[in-house]
C-alpha cells in the first residue's frame, strides 16, 4: 500500500497536488469579525471545534461552510482534506485500497485536523462509527448530528456520483441499511439537529439556537453586552422538579423509517405534553382525539394535554382507567373500546395513550381493534415507556396464562417523549426504567454500555445525558424494528432478560408492590448472564461487570430479592413455557457471549434451565 501518499499531509497542502478528479480542499478563510451572538457562542465553546456528523447527503459540507462563516471560524471538509493529501478521490481510494484502509487513514486525518485549532469540521458518513474517532471528537470537539429523512437523503445523493457505498444495484435499499446501522451511533452525538429540505441557512439558524441553549455560560468580558440588546440564553436547568429553559430547548428527533405510509417520528424533549395539541394539529389536521390514561397520570398531566388540544381546536374525549398491570385485562380493554366508539371517533381520528407502558399497550391494542384500526399517538410518561414500550408497535393485554399473550402489532403515528414528565416519577419507577436503557448496551452496543457506566448518575440527575440516553435507546430500538417489525428474527434480541422477567411477573400475579416490570427485567438480565456463564458462553468477568452495574444503580439482580417469593424452579419453568418465544414446545432465550454480544438461543434444554434455577434460587 506504499503507492498512496500519507494522508497525514498538512491540510494546507497545495491544491495542485490533488488528482484531477479530486475537489480542492473546501476550507475557507474566516470572516474578519463576528457579531455579538456568534462571539458569545464561540466563547462558550471554549476552544472546541464543532464537528458535523451524519450520513451521506445530510448536508454536512453545505451547512458546515455556512456555519463556519456565521461563527467566523475556518471550515474544513475531512473528505476533501483526505482527497487533497492522497491525490485521488474517495471513490478511487475505496476501489484501490478498500474501506478498512480508508477508515484507518480517515481517523488519523480527523485527529490531526482537530489538533490544529478551533474550526467547523465536516466528517465523512462512516467516520463517527469508529469508537476511537468518536473518542477523539469528544475530547477536542462538540459533535452535532445532522439527522435527515430517507427521502431527503435520496434526493440529495442522486445528484452526485461520488458515493462509493451507494454504487449498488439498489441504492435506496443500501441507504436504508446504512440508516439502520448508523443512526443509533449518530444518536450518541452531543447534539442533534434535523436537516430537512429547504435553505441550508435555516439549518444553520437551528444549530445556532441549539448551541445557545445547550452550551454552558461563561463569564463575559467586563462591560460586554450583546450589540442587539437581546438577553443571554441559559442552558436548561432543573428547578423545583421541572425542566425550565428560555426559550424552549430544541427537540431531539429519532425517525422510525418504515414504509412511507407508516413512518413516524419520536420527539424527545421538555414541554411536549402541553405542546401535543400543536403537534397533532400540524400532522393530523381535522382529527379528533380519544385520550386513554390512568387516574394517577390524569391528575398530573391530563389538564396540560387537554388545554393544548383546546388551544389547537381539537375535539377530544377521555377514558380514565385504574393504574397498574391489572388494567391490561379483557374487561378494561372492552371498556376502552366502548368509550372510543361511544365518543363517535372515526377511523382517521386518533387514540392518544398518555401514561406508562400499561396504558400504551392497552390504548394501542384498542386503536388496532376499533373500526379495524385507528391511528394513535404515544405520549409515554415513564422512562421505561419512553425507551421501550412506546416504540415499535407492540400492543396487547395480559391473559391469566401470562403477560402480553393477546395483542397486535400496530405502529403509532407519533411518539412524544416529554422528559419533563419524568420529574414526577417515583425514584423506584425511574430506576426500573433504567433497566431497559442498560439493556440496549448489553444487547449489541458495548460503547453505549460503557458510556452508561460513566454517566448514569447524570442520567438519574436529569441532565443532558438523560435526553441522550433516551435518544440512543430509541434509535437502537428503531433500527431493530425497521429490520424486523413483527419479531420474526433479531427483534427477539430486545427481549434480553424478559423470558425470566415475565415468568417472575406472572408468578407474583403482576403485583406492583412486590415487583414492577423494569425490576423483573433487571433480575432477568442478571439471570440470563449467569445462565450464559454457567453454559460456558459468557466470560465470568463480563457477567460480573453487567450485574455490578445493575446493582450499582440500585436494581435487584436476584430472585430472592422479590418480597414474599416462595415459588420453586418447577413453577418458574412452567411459567416460562407461556413465553411468546416458545416454538413447538421448545424454550428460547436471549443469552450473551459478553457485554454487547447477545444472541438468540433456541431449543434450550429444559433440564439445563431447571438445574440453573435450582442453584440460582438458593444463591
Amino acid at each position: 500500500m506504499n503507492d498512496i501518499p500519507s494522508l497525514s499531509a498538512p491540510s494546507g497542502a497545495p491544491k495542485s497536488h490533488a488528482s484531477s478528479h479530486a475537489p480542492a480542499d473546501r476550507a475557507g478563510p474566516a470572516p474578519l469579525r463576528r457579531d455579538a451572538r456568534a462571539a458569545d457562542v464561540v466563547r462558550r465553546l471554549e476552544g472546541r471545534s464543532i464537528v458535523l456528523v451524519g450520513i451521506m447527503g445530510s448536508g454536512k459540507t453545505s451547512v458546515g461552510r455556512r456555519l463556519a462563516a456565521r461563527l467566523g471560524l475556518d471550515f474544513v471538509d475531512a473528505d476533501a482534506a483526505i482527497e487533497t493529501a492522497a491525490r485521488m478521490t474517495i471513490a478511487e481510494i475505496f476501489k484501490r485500497h478498500g474501506e478498512v484502509f480508508f477508515r484507518d487513514r480517515e481517523h488519523h486525518v480527523i485527529a490531526r485536523l482537530l489538533g490544529e485549532g478551533q474550526k467547523v469540521l465536516a466528517t465523512g458518513g462512516g467516520a463517527f462509527m469508529r469508537e476511537d474517532t468518536r473518542a477523539c471528537i469528544a475530547e477536542r470537539g462538540l459533535s452535532i448530528w445532522l439527522n435527515a429523512d430517507l427521502d431527503v437523503l435520496m434526493r440529495r445523493v442522486r445528484k452526485r456520483s461520488n458515493r462509493p457505498l451507494l454504487h449498488t444495484e439498489d441504492p435506496e435499499t443500501t441507504m436504508k441499511r446504512l440508516i439502520a446501522e448508523r443512526y443509533p451511533v449518530y444518536a450518541l452525538a452531543d447534539l442533534t439537529v434535523v436537516s430537512s429540505d429547504g435553505p441550508h441557512d435555516g439549518v444553520v439558524e437551528t444549530i445556532m439556537a441549539t448551541l445557545e441553549r445547550s452550551l454552558p455560560q461563561t463569564k463575559q468580558p467586563h462591560g460586554a453586552t450583546p450589540s442587539d440588546g437581546s438577553p443571554r440564553i441559559s442552558a436548561p436547568v432543573r428547578s423545583g422538579g421541572s425542566m425550565h429553559a428560555q426559550p424552549t430547548p430544541a427537540l431531539t428527533r429519532v425517525p422510525v423509517e418504515l414504509d412511507p405510509a407508516r413512518r413516524y417520528d419520536i420527539l424527545i424533549g421538555p414541554h411536549l405534553i402541553e405542546d401535543a395539541g400543536a403537534q397533532i394539529a400540524r400532522l393530523f389536521p381535522g382529527a379528533a382525539c380519544a385520550i386513554v390514561t390512568d387516574r394517577n397520570v390524569a391528575e398530573r398531566h391530563l389538564p396540560s394535554l387537554e388545554a393544548g388540544l383546546d388551544m389547537a381546536g381539537i375535539r377530544h374525549t377521555r377514558c380514565v382507567v385504574d393504574p397498574g398491570e391489572s388494567s391490561k385485562s379483557f374487561g378494561v380493554f372492552a371498556q376502552v373500546c366502548d368509550a372510543i366508539i361511544e365518543a363517535r371517533m372515526e377511523r382517521r381520528d386518533l387514540v392518544v395513550a398518555l401514561g406508562g407502558g400499561v396504558i400504551g399497550d392497552l390504548a394501542g391494542f384498542a386503536a388496532a381493534s376499533v373500526r379495524r384500526g385507528m391511528r394513535f399517538v404515544q405520549i409515554p410518561t415513564t422512562l421505561l415507556a419512553q425507551v421501550d414500550s412506546s416504540v415499535g408497535g407492540k400492543t396487547g393485554i395480559n391473559s391469566r396464562h401470562g403477560k402480553n399473550l393477546v395483542g397486535a402489532f400496530h405502529q403509532p403515528s407519533l411518539v412524544l417523549a416529554d422528559t419533563g414528565a419524568l420529574a414526577t416519577l417515583p425514584e423506584r419507577e425511574f430506576r426500573a426504567g433504567y433497566a431497559e436503557v442498560a439493556k440496549y448496551g448489553l444487547i449489541d452496543d458495548p460503547t453505549f454500555f460503557g458510556w452508561l457506566e460513566q454517566n448514569w448518575r447524570h442520567v438519574f440527575g436529569a441532565g443532558p445525558e438523560l435526553t441522550r440516553a433516551i435518544a440512543s435507546s430509541c434509535a437502537a430500538k428503531a433500527a431493530v424494528v425497521i429490520r424486523d417489525e413483527t419479531e420474526q428474527g433479531d427483534r427477539a434480541l430486545l427481549n434480553l432478560g424478559h423470558t425470566f422477567g415475565h415468568a417472575l411477573e406472572s408468578l407474583t400475579h403482576f403485583d406492583g408492590t412486590r415487583l414492577i416490570h423494569g425490576e423483573a427485567v433487571a433480575i432477568g438480565i442478571a439471570c440470563a448472564f449467569r445462565f450464559s456463564t454457567r453454559l460456558g458462553l459468557c466470560p465470568p468477568d463480563e457477567c460480573t461487570r453487567a450485574i455490578d452495574h445493575l446493582q450499582e444503580v440500585g436494581l435487584p439482580t436476584r430472585i430472592r430479592q422479590i418480597p414474599g417469593w416462595t415459588d420453586d424452579a418447577d413453577a418458574m419453568l412452567q411459567a416460562m413455557y407461556q413465553d411468546k418465544k416458545v416454538e413447538r414446545g421448545a424454550l428460547t432465550f436471549i443469552l450473551a457471549r459478553g457485554i454487547g454480544k447477545s444472541f438468540i438461543a433456541r431449543n434450550v434444554p429444559a433440564e439445563d434451565v431447571r438445574a440453573f434455577l435450582i442453584d440460582d434460587l438458593q444463591s
